[in-house]
């Protein structure tokens, strides 16, 4: 008689103990890597001027990349790490910048405070 342990209910269910299962919505690690690098290409896409500046891993986030265009509009998204985010850059014709050493451009601060302006 199989035991319990086994995922056998005397009760004739059977129960998945280990069976791993995405919760609904979520998405697999490869494919959401695939769906951060398509927003990013079509704001690049969509924007002029557009500069790339690496976050790095921290305890807290993963590595993430931010773009910014010219008038200062930005979106961010969790890239594998910085050499696929330079990767990215090269294939987009971008520049990448890390932003530890360069910090974040101030149109990006501008940009902020305009949308926090217009949204109060």
């Amino acid at each position: 008689m199989p035991s319990q342990l086994q995922g056998h209910d005397p009760g004739g269910c059977q129960v998945a103990w280990f069976r791993r299962r995405s919760a609904p919505g979520v998405r697999h690690d490869k494919e959401a890597e695939k769906a951060g690098f398509a927003h990013l290409e079509h704001f690049v896409q969509t924007r002029r001027g557009v500069e790339a500046f690496l976050e790095p891993k921290t305890t807290v986030t993963e590595t993430t990349v931010v773009l910014i265009a010219h008038d200062g509009e930005w979106t961010r998204r969790r890239v594998p790490d910085h050499g696929a985010a330079r990767a990215f850059g090269n294939r987009m014709g971008i520049p990448v910048y890390d932003v530890a050493l360069v910090g974040y451009p101030q149109r990006m601060r501008d940009f902020n405070e305009r949308r926090k302006r217009g949204h109060s």
